[in-house]
Parts: C-alpha cells; structure tokens; sequence
C-alpha cells in the first residue's frame, strides 16, 4: 500500500498477504483523488471511509489535510493493519472504528465534507449505500460522497449525483450534496 501525496507521500506499507479485502488501485487512487481535489479543498475537512479495508484511503485524506478521518472496518485483522500504520504515521487525525458500517450510517448523527465508500463488490446491500447516505443527510453541504462499485451499478438516477468515472475494472459514482 503506497500513499501517493501529501505529508506522508511515497510512505509504503506490506499489506499481509492473507488479507481478504481488494485495495483500491493506485492508479485508481490517483486519478479520484485528482477529481476530489478538483471538488472540495480537502484542507481541515472531516472525512469518513466506509468498508475501510487497508486503511489506504484514510490515509490518502490525512496525508492531503483532512484534520479528521472516521474509518469503519468489520473484519478485525483489516482494523488491526489500520491500527498499526496509524501508529507507524504517529497521526491521532484517524479515528478507527472496528465495527459494521451500516451498523454505523444507522446511528450516525455527523456530517462529513467528503465519504468514501468501497464496499466487498460480492455484498448483496451495496446499491442501497447511497441512498442511505443522503436519506441520513450524512454530507455537509457541498460535501461529496464517493462510491466504488462494479460496473453493473448505476447510480445515476439518484439525488446529488454529480458524475461517473471509470478507471480500468474501477467505477466511481460521485455525488455531491446541495
């Protein structure tokens, strides 16, 4: 796992080989972080990173200046690996929640500028994601959700889309909230 700017760029952590979780690309990585970048300055946001998975992505927000990230992670040795980069980062921006994330959506009552979704491909709740984020109102205004998902989803139709991207076998549905 490479985190590619920020404070903490080119910083390079062994994900073990046993982990069940598929990281997000990082030439998938690169380009949505160039389109978040081109929405919202990620300086002082606070973020939140669903189905956290290695943690790449929490990292890449704190790396670029968001003064919080709220990560969710099911599986205990995912959230263990996050654990410990955040302990080799020394950075305290993280807040690792060990838990379920719909478990969470459900009792959340913070806002986030920018979310971040990339949930198990197999997982048969995964269209209803966005929905349930923007029924919870779960974005500041102007905020923008992200979501990863397999080509045969298509999110188009729902409020605050604002665009799809492809990059390779990777499709990102992005949104943003009025």
């Amino acid at each position: 796992m490479r985190i590619i700017s920020g404070i903490y760029k080119r910083r390079r952590f062994d994900v073990p080989k046993n982990f069940k979780a598929r990281p997000t690309t990082d030439f998938a990585k690169e380009n949505i972080f160039n389109v978040l970048s081109n929405l919202i300055d990620l300086d002082d946001c606070d973020a939140l990173d669903l189905f956290a998975g290695t943690g790449s992505i929490s990292f890449e927000l704190i790396s670029r200046g968001c003064k919080q990230v709220v990560c969710v992670e099911k599986d205990f040795f995912h959230y263990s690996f996050i654990k410990k980069v955040q302990q080799e980062l020394k950075t305290e921006a993280l807040i690792p929640l060990k838990g379920d994330a719909f478990k969470f959506l459900e009792d959340c009552r913070q806002q986030f500028d920018v979310i971040f979704a990339d949930p198990p491909f197999a997982l048969k709740e995964l269209g209803k994601i966005p929905s349930l984020i923007i029924e919870k109102d779960l974005l500041k205004e102007n905020g923008v959700f992200i979501m990863e998902h397999p080509k045969e989803y298509d999110f188009s139709d729902l409020p605050c889309f604002n665009q799809h991207r492809v990059y390779g076998s990777v499709n990102f549905s992005v949104f943003i909230a009025q």
